[in-house]
């Protein structure tokens, strides 16, 4: 079983973020780690191989510092490592993430690609799902179960409410994997070690040979939200004072 899984560089959740000069995005002098979601899916990745057998690549889209979550992946057990390297694929949207990652993997005949849920920095929910409609293969999300079958997959899918959801999946597919859905492990030393020695393949922005595509979505402008408090006394019999209430929430507030 071949299995490719996504995984991103993110800032670390207790990080200080601060604005670029251009308030387009955060500034660089951060400490990132794994992106949580994706280390999930990276452990169940190499569960299954453990179970099944096959192997395991990892790969990333992001800037040269992006490779220390490759290096990561390599430890833990991941086989080989493919890194889209450029400073510029900080600002790729979802749907230049998918196109240049298929292109990357363009004849490489994976059974499976996971991915995390979401991202904890951008938070689109949407690489995994784009991935497999430019691949043209099926795909579930919100994945806290999987078996191996004889014709494919059983997967158990996470709903609202504590609802759960199985579904049966032919080869390849693409899933987007839960956190939590197993425990996480530790790169050992000797992992550390083969993980020098383990192919790591890099590719450049002219290597895509324009696949990307533009943007169909920018950062304007981020900014930090201003603090303010404001009071407003509502007096009178009760009943006035309810419908005083009712007309502040829906003309001014609007939130009914």
């Amino acid at each position: 079983m071949k299995i490719l899984v996504c995984i991103k560089q993110v800032p670390q959740k207790d990080a200080p973020l601060k604005l670029n000069e251009a308030g387009t995005w955060i500034r660089e002098d951060v400490s990132y780690e794994v992106n949580e979601p994706d280390a999930y899916a990276l452990e169940e990745a190499l569960q299954q191989k453990e179970k099944h057998g096959g192997e395991v690549v990892v790969i990333t889209v992001g800037p040269a510092r992006s490779q220390q979550v490759l290096r990561e992946a390599l430890a833990k057990g991941a086989d080989r490592a493919i890194h889209l390297a450029d400073d510029s694929f900080v600002a790729l949207d979802a749907v230049s993430t998918a196109r240049a990652i298929a292109a990357a993997i363009e004849g490489q005949s994976f059974d499976m690609i996971f991915t995390g849920l979401q991202s904890d920095d951008y938070g689109f929910a949407q690489t995994g799902v784009l991935l497999a409609e430019i691949l043209g293969w099926p795909h579930a999300t919100i994945i806290i179960g999987i078996e191996k079958t004889e014709t494919g997959l059983r997967l158990k899918r996470e709903l609202e409410a504590g609802q759960f959801q199985w579904i049966d999946m032919p080869l390849p597919c693409v899933l987007t994997i839960q956190s939590g859905i197993n425990k996480l492990r530790y790169a050992t030393l000797m992992g550390i070690k083969q993980a020098r020695n383990k192919p790591l393949q890099q590719w450049t922005r002219a290597d895509l040979k324009g696949k990307l595509g533009t943007n169909l979505q920018t950062i304007e402008r981020l900014y930090l939200p201003t603090k303010q408090k404001q009071t407003q006394m509502l007096q009178g019999p009760p009943a006035e004072i309810a419908k005083k209430l009712v007309d502040v929430l829906r003309n001014e507030v609007g939130v009914i």
